[in-house]
């Protein structure tokens, strides 16, 4: 694992929530942190590169930005991973995974609006040659995943 200095661990502690909502919301970061907007996007890349870090940025109610749902496709064992480059290369996918089920792959697909969510789904269902399984939220959870680290442990000695 990556030691981490006084500044990752600040920067990572100081924004699991509230990342600034600005134009420039690396710069409000490191006015915070008291460093320079180029080093808190080094630093933030560097802890990417790393894998302290796998994602960097909002978490918002996401019926508020638009369209999206959860989706499913079944296609055969072999075409699998073929299947899942062409559904990672749609508009507006995150979250494909495959599943031990009939229907094995499961991704999230999201649009600014409902018309353009089905137009994105029934060009994917054309271009896989098979139906996508729409599973539209029902009732949203909202799971906060903000922690406090325990830097003790990271240490390297």
């Amino acid at each position: 694992m990556a030691a981490l200095d006084e500044l990752d661990r600040r920067l990572i502690d100081a924004f699991q929530r509230g990342l600034p909502l600005d134009s420039r919301p690396f710069a409000a970061m490191a006015e915070r942190l008291g460093v320079s907007e180029a080093a808190v996007i080094e630093r933030l890349r560097e802890l990417q590169q790393s894998q302290v870090l796998s994602r960097v940025g909002p978490v918002f109610d996401h019926a508020l930005a638009g369209a999206s749902l959860l989706a499913a496709v079944a296609v055969p064992e072999a075409e699998r991973d073929a299947a899942a480059a062409v559904i990672n290369r749609s508009p507006g996918v995150n979250h494909n995974y495959a599943r031990e089920h009939d229907f094995n792959l499961w991704f999230v697909m999201t649009a600014a609006d409902e018309v353009q969510l089905e137009s994105r789904l029934e060009a994917l269902e054309e271009e896989l040659g098979v139906p996508v399984l729409r599973l539209p939220m029902l009732e949203g959870f909202h799971i906060d995943l903000g922690f406090p680290i325990p830097w003790a442990e990271l240490e390297t000695p």
